[in-house]
């Protein structure tokens, strides 16, 4: 381009604060305005360490006049570092459109989840792209659940399709209060539930409670979920390198980089390499989890996510996250950091059990914390670092 564009934070403010940033965010996916870095307003110092470490002019190869850079999304991914996803409009638009064709049809959109993650702007996106307007739940006292029946409430007086998004843990919330909340979800043409993997056991209850769950899987790098309950939308590849190998996804929505990382091996040849292990059964990507999450225990590989998915399919368990902490004699040993779910909480001997009988004695955990709450990261997705150190201490 003929003269370099900078790239300006954007202080997203929480809950329905959020949607006074409508009118930038409409100026960057047409071109009008400067390129946006989303940043929380109510997160003053981590949104200064990404302003310093992001914003500035766009070197070459992080803009294009054809297709302008609209948003650069942060993300520490599994290293902690802070990384700029750059994003065209050209690739929110493809999937966001791709996302109506696949539900149906544009729609009403409701705001659960921070606007400064990619599943949360993409809510926004969406909206202006269907012409509609969209609400957001109040999240000052965090989300809850009457919150979100009040602003679901106004949602649906409107005709046409209506949808929203939210991660795991506001979807078990929902079906542990029942209620307004409950009911109001029920309304909804499609709920998009991503952002951290959803235990199979609460997948199960949503949809038997008439919750039209759909579950997603994507990344800042893909201008979010990509893959709608297992299948690909209509302008996304996926590929898996081998029967049980790393997950690479191409399209039209890929992010055209990382902030100065020109030559960032992930992009290579036009596909994204995620980072994420799966496989393809019946036409369907099975997501396994991060390859990087991968726990060696006694020169055995043990992948995370099936003893999550055992642990979370127990009676009294609501949330769980399995990981490798170091070990004199293992190397690794398999811990797992459980929620109890109302009631009595579980019995630790039963679900180690549990897991020994579906995945074998080297699955099973050596350890099982009972916790309140996971330590979470971004949109839902539980911190295993900071699980870690908590296990390890």
């Amino acid at each position: 381009m003929p003269n370099a564009r900078d790239l300006q934070p954007l202080q997203v403010p929480p809950g329905t604060g959020a949607l006074e940033v409508l009118p930038a965010l409409r100026r960057a996916l047409d071109g009008d305005g400067p390129a946006l870095l989303p940043v929380a307003a109510d997160s003053p110092e981590e949104a200064q360490r990404l302003i310093s470490a992001l914003a500035g002019p766009l070197a070459p190869g992080e803009d294009a006049e054809h297709d302008p850079t609209a948003l650069v999304i942060a993300t520490s991914g599994s290293t902690g570092a802070a990384k700029g996803v750059l994003l065209p409009a050209g690739a929110l638009r493809a999937s966001a459109e791709a996302t109506h064709r696949r539900l149906g049809g544009p729609g009403e959109w409701l705001l659960a989840m921070p606007a400064h993650h990619v599943a949360g702007v993409q809510v926004l996106v969406r909206a202006l792209l269907a012409g509609t307007t969209p609400r957001a739940v109040d999240t000052s006292s965090g989300f809850r659940p009457d919150a979100f029946a009040v602003a679901a409430r106004d949602v649906l007086r409107s005709g046409g399709r209506h949808y929203t998004a939210l991660v795991p843990t506001q979807l078990s919330r929902l079906l542990q209060e029942g209620g307004e909340g409950l009911a109001a979800l029920r309304r909804f043409d499609a709920v998009l539930l991503g952002g951290a993997a959803t235990p199979p056991a609460l997948l199960s209850r949503a949809r038997d409670s008439g919750v039209p769950v759909t579950t997603t899987y994507g990344m800042s790098e893909t201008a979010g979920g990509c893959v709608y309950d297992g299948v690909p939308l209509d302008v996304a590849k996926v590929d898996v390198e081998g029967e049980l190998g790393p997950i690479r996804l191409a399209g039209p929505m890929l992010a055209q980089g990382y902030r100065h990382q020109p030559d960032a091996d992930a992009f290579a040849g036009g596909w994204f390499r995620t980072g994420d292990l799966g496989r393809i059964t019946d036409g369907r990507l099975e997501v396994l989890g991060r390859a990087d999450d991968m726990i060696i225990t006694g020169g055995e590989k043990v992948a995370p996510l099936p003893v999550e998915r055992v642990l979370t399919e127990q009676p009294g368990v609501q949330e769980a996250c399995v990981l490798g902490v170091p070990d004199p004699e293992w190397g690794q040993a398999v811990v797992a950091a459980v929620v109890a779910s109302q009631g009595a909480p579980p019995d630790v001997n039963a679900l180690r059990g549990a897991v020994r009988a579906r995945l074998g004695a080297v699955a099973t955990p050596k350890r099982i914390a009972l916790l309140d709450e996971l330590p979470l990261r971004g949109p839902g997705k539980p911190d295993r670092r900071a699980l870690a150190e908590r296990l390890t201490s």
